[in-house]
């Protein structure tokens, strides 16, 4: 695979570009967000590796920039920045994963491999509907009937998560995995809060909910008309 690694720390950046090196994979690097950001825009890479803190810049930054762009590069963030609310901040801003270090180099090279085996943009790239529902996967957008739907980055995520799976009861567990990375429930009000403001922008203004509460189990995107 080609990776574009954003880290600022020499000694870093050495043992990542090593050790990926070694297992195959070819290397991009820069130390700055600025010029992290202006390869990541050219789009050719198969994962980008980021740092939250960069000098001209920051990992934020930069992925919100590639995702407001259009480019679905999956995104490891990779980081001393550990917290619960960092990790949520980093994927709410298009990360796919947030690995926080120290860390082991073999959990590393798993995590980078496991996104660089998911399906290409591409492939995945189709318009989902759900009555006058339409979720646009290559172009990020969505909108109900002539209605653009005014959505952030995790949001369009989430949104679309349900779309694939509409008609199927998607459960807690199951959104704080895909959504976050919990294996676990970390105990905040973190679906609750995401899920009332999907349903504000997706539901409220159009008096026909999509978005059902299933008693006990989760949500459940459909129309029941």
């Amino acid at each position: 695979m080609k990776i574009l690694l954003v880290e600022d720390d020499p000694e870093s950046a050495e043992f990542v570009s090593r050790g990926l090196g070694e297992a195959g994979h070819i290397l991009d690097v820069a130390v700055r967000a600025d010029d992290g950001l202006h390869l990541a825009l050219e789009g050719d890479h198969d994962v980008l590796v980021v740092d939250r803190m960069l000098p001209g810049g920051d990992g934020l930054s930069i992925v919100r920039s590639v995702r407001a762009a259009g480019i679905a590069t999956p995104v490891l963030f990779l980081t001393a920045v550990g917290g619960v609310g960092d990790r949520v901040e980093g994927l709410e801003a298009g990360g796919d994963d947030y690995l926080v270090k120290p860390y082991a180099f073999s959990e590393l090279l798993a995590r980078v491999n496991a996104l660089g085996r998911r399906p290409r943009a591409m492939d995945m790239r189709c318009k989902l509907r759900v009555a006058d529902l339409e979720v646009d996967t290559g172009a990020r957008t969505a909108q109900r009937g002539q209605t653009r739907l005014d959505l952030t980055p995790q949001e369009f995520k989430l949104l679309e998560f349900f779309a694939r799976n509409a008609g199927q009861v998607v459960t807690r567990a199951m959104l704080l995995d895909k959504m976050w990375g919990f294996h676990f429930d970390p105990r905040t009000n973190l679906v609750d809060a995401h899920m009332s403001r999907l349903r504000a922008k997706v539901d409220r203004p159009f008096g026909n909910d999509l978005i059902h509460t299933v008693r006990g189990s989760g949500y459940m995107l459909h129309d029941r008309a």
